[in-house]
Formats: C-alpha cells, structure tokens, sequence
C-alpha cells in the first residue's frame, strides 16, 4: 500500500499537506538486529516503515516481552517516548534489515502548525494506534491461546515467516511449546 492510500485510512489529508509532510522525511537504513531505540533514549524521531520488521519488547524476569511489531506502510515508534519526550521504557529493534522515512518531534510540531490538516491526521493514527491497543489488551484477557493464535494470523500471517516464532508467542501470551503445537495443527 502506497504511503498516501495509507494515510487515507486514518484521514485525508489533500495533496498540498501532504506534500508538506512528505517533503521533511528523511530515509534512514537499519540491518538486522540494529536498535532504533533503547531503553532510556529519549526517541526523537517518528518512522514509516517503507521495508521490514521492527519489534518494541522489554525484559523482565529472564524472559523477553514482546509488546508490538512493526512492517509497512505502518508507523515504528515507542509512541509515549516520542509524543511526550519522555526517556523510553523499553526497546525498539529490528528484526530485519529495514528502510524507514523518519521526520523529527521539532519538525512535526512545526507541521502541526502550518497544516491543521496533518495535526487532524495524526491525532487520528495515534486514536487507532490507542484502540489496537485497547483490543489487543482485550484479546489477551478474554481470547483462548487457539483464538489469540488465528486472530493474530488473520491479521498478520506474513509475520510467521519473518519473526522467530518464540517473539509470536510471547506477543500472544502463549507458551513458545503450545505455540508450535497451534502453528503445526491450525491451518487457513
């Protein structure tokens, strides 16, 4: 999906605005394993995936907690450290060479005021970034691991080539042996 027709889901924004934004992005490449953020940085900058995976995760109790990945044309981004300029909890990483477009927190708070257009755009990414939260809450705590694990695919399904299954199932709340059991019997 093309990075306008993905803007259009959350709010159109016009051609003038959007070659506003778009004219302030900048590329950066990310290999395999390379960190954007890490705990304590203060994340100044907001990517769109233009290729790969990224992953945000904390670790706590010798295990790794996986809470989100990332993959175009969506945004990467540990949106509380961004948003409130506020250190990071936790860590964002990729989990294949990546390409993303990044614009910095200054440039887009000048943005927000040239463009109530694009400030409108991206109030509503962030309302859909907090329900996909909300709903993935939900679906941890009132979904089965067989309805988590086909919700998760009818979602996502491309990420089970792409990511070790052992993140899969830590983002689902599922042991990693069940989750090979549901990966080798549920079929689509």
């Amino acid at each position: 999906m093309e990075r306008q027709e993905y803007f259009k889901l959350f709010h159109d924004i016009g051609t003038a605005d959007y070659n506003l934004l778009t004219k302030n992005l900048k590329t950066k490449n990310f290999k395999k394993g390379d960190f954007i953020t890490v705990a304590g940085q203060t994340q100044q900058e907001l990517y769109f995936v233009k290729s790969g995976v990224q992953m945000s995760f904390f670790d706590a109790d010798n295990k790794t907690h996986i809470i989100a990945f990332t993959y175009p044309p969506n945004l990467c981004a540990i949106p509380e450290s961004f948003s409130f300029q506020i250190p990071s909890k936790y860590f964002l990483t990729c989990l294949t060479d990546s390409e993303l477009e990044y614009i910095t927190f200054d440039q887009l708070q000048k943005l927000f005021d040239q463009s109530q257009q694009i400030e409108r755009l991206f109030r509503r990414m962030t309302e859909a970034i907090l329900a996909g939260m909300i709903n993935r809450h939900i679906e941890l705590q009132s979904m089965t691991i067989e309805e988590r694990y086909k919700t998760f695919c009818q979602r996502s399904r491309h990420l089970l080539r792409l990511v070790p299954h052992k993140y899969i199932a830590s983002y689902l709340g599922i042991d990693p042996t069940n989750f090979s059991k549901l990966f080798n019997t549920v079929k689509f």
